[in-house]
């Protein structure tokens, strides 16, 4: 066993110190010549596809139209899940598959909480129990859960009488309560964590590029006269510079937009992807317990409702609204007052639920696998296909984020039998993601005194950034003040500083919004100090990026 192991690491490319600019990624995609493998899609599934290529020494180019993250893959609603409710489905229908799903995302739950433990943490999760016969029947459901995961069971499920449930989740409605059962999951910080697989892919040698748009496929002859997928025609959106990218496999990775490049390749392709929408608004802290989650899988309509601790505030949600669009779109004042009234069914009489107490909204689009014909999102499999089309495409579609790696390496393998692409086996498993090498939980400590940084702020920098946030550290400005020493801060309540803007362009950061919703959380967590914070960011951004004052006011607006 240790053999496979050192022959496997030798196996793995080195990992470069220096982080290629976004300049000389797009040069390496304009003068490499043919890459054996080219991802489009730049979201977690693309990303993860990019590093698996790239770990089995595959030559690999990532390119996304927008930012890594910009679309489903930073509108999750956080948590690192084997998904209880898919556990009773698969009981209840005796469905195997979906069994199925359950384990391997439970052991993809381990290995991603593993893979990057600054972006990543378990989390105890409450099902309140308003009827006594449900207390058997969800804390079997919830032991099988457990039983499911083995080994990799983050804690055992245990079950709360009226007054301890109240005591660890006090704003509980307290009315025909009859008890608890709390379990274990996990919870991430998505779009980091998206940012993370990209920068280690493109460490391991990819290509990687946001803000380049793929404009079509580029065809040639293969064996027996077929038109065969040889590249892509692309477009820097920043730019508009148009070029061509030479590739022996192209990969569709575009969640939401899986048919649309589908139809690049064949106009008459059915679609495969049925999207569903997933609504969440964010309340302050006080709405939750620091560390402790609430979810009901069985409210009046079917759906799921939650309550999420996260980042000091509160996500609450439900999930599973279908939509025709494939574009995110903004929850509307009726999707944002469900949520309230959802909310106040499971809050004590004596919270008020306050509309002025949404701080920010999202809606994220789940790219569902389906047929055409079927109209029920709720009672399709999370499960992922791979599919290869006539002209050699190759399109992932369907799962979940915390099955990403997974569904990465069946693509990445379906890629190598196809176009019979020289490759070593699957590395990613065990393999640490940007920033985690070095970390460890008092890692803050260090901050705080070698550089003279508020507690709160190192934490953050630690726990967003991990070994990393010394580089974030050495470029903090002198406060002036006595303490804290270095670090100025974006907002007076949040722990973003001004040095995260110049590292985030570092990161391939390019518009405000880059920084303002993925480089940062702000914008997911308050749309006010969001709005405070920009006019610094875009002073800071135009400096490093030679901004004029007409790019600076696109920005603002």
């Amino acid at each position: 066993g240790a053999l496979v192991q050192v022959q496997a690491a030798e196996a793995v490319p080195a990992r470069k110190e220096h982080l290629p600019s976004r300049e000389q990624q797009l040069q390496a995609l304009q003068s490499s010549g043919e890459f054996d493998v080219l991802v489009i899609g730049g979201g977690a599934t693309g990303c993860g596809c990019a590093l698996d290529a790239a770990t089995r020494g595959l030559k690999t180019a990532l390119l996304e139209r927008d930012d890594f993250s910009s679309g489903t893959s930073s509108r999750s609603t956080k948590l690192i899940h084997g998904g209880v409710r898919y556990l009773q489905k698969a009981i209840m229908k005796l469905d195997f598959e979906q069994y199925r799903m359950v384990k391997e995302a439970l052991e993809e739950r381990a290995h991603l909480l593993q893979s990057a433990p600054h972006l990543s943490a378990p989390l105890p999760i409450m099902l309140p129990i308003y009827k006594w016969w449900q207390l058997p029947y969800y804390w079997v459901g919830i032991k099988l859960y457990d039983l499911v995961a083995g080994s990799q069971c983050l804690k055992s499920s245990y079950v709360l009488t009226k007054s301890r449930a109240l005591e660890l989740f006090p704003m509980l409605r307290r009315d025909k309560l009859v008890g608890a059962i709390v379990y274990y999951d996990g919870q991430h910080n998505d779009a980091r964590m998206n940012l993370a697989i990209a920068l280690t892919a493109a460490r391991y040698g990819a290509a990687t590029a946001n803000y380049t748009e793929v404009r079509q496929l580029l065809k040639a002859a293969g064996p027996g006269g077929r038109e065969r997928v040889c590249g892509v025609r692309c477009r820097d959106v920043l730019t508009g510079k148009e070029f061509d990218v030479r590739a022996k496999c192209v990969i569709n990775a575009t969640g939401p937009f899986t048919d649309s490049v589908r139809k690049m390749d064949d106009e008459e392709v059915p679609n495969i992807c049925q999207p569903s929408a997933g609504v969440h608004i964010v309340m302050p802290g006080y709405y939750s317990p620091d560390n402790m989650g609430l979810l009901d899988p069985a409210t009046s309509d079917g759906r799921v409702i939650f309550f999420l601790p996260w980042e000091k505030m509160t996500i609450a949600g439900t999930t599973d609204s279908p939509t025709d669009v494939t574009s995110h779109p903004i929850p509307t004042e009726e999707d944002i007052n469900f949520i309230l009234s959802e909310v106040r069914n499971y809050l004590g009489a004596d919270v008020e639920v306050r509309r002025g107490d949404v701080l920010a909204a999202w809606s994220g689009i789940r790219p569902l696998v389906t047929n055409p014909d079927s109209k029920d999102t709720q009672s399709i499999s999370r499960n992922h296909v791979v599919t290869v089309s006539d002209s050699g495409l190759i399109t992932i579609a369907g799962g979940k984020w915390t099955t990403y790696r997974a569904m990465a390496r069946d693509t990445i393998d379906a890629a190598v039998r196809e176009h019979r692409l020289q490759a070593g086996s699957c590395q990613t498993m065990g393999l640490q993601l940007e920033g985690a090498q070095d970390w460890s939980p008092t890692l803050y400590i260090r901050l705080v005194q070698d550089y003279g940084l508020e507690s709160e702020v190192a934490q953050h920098l630690a726990s967003t950034y991990g070994d990393k946030a010394f580089e974030v550290a050495k470029i903090a400005q002198v406060t002036g003040k006595r303490w804290p020493i270095v670090g100025k801060r974006l907002v007076s309540e949040f722990p973003y500083i001004e040095a995260e803007v110049v590292y985030g362009v570092k990161e391939y950061a390019r518009t405000a919004v880059d920084v303002l919703s993925r480089r940062t959380r702000l914008a997911f967590l308050n749309v006010q100090a969001a709005e405070e914070a920009l006019p610094r960011i875009v002073d800071i951004m135009a400096k490093e990026l030679n901004w004029c004052e007409q790019k600076k006011k696109v920005q603002r607006e």
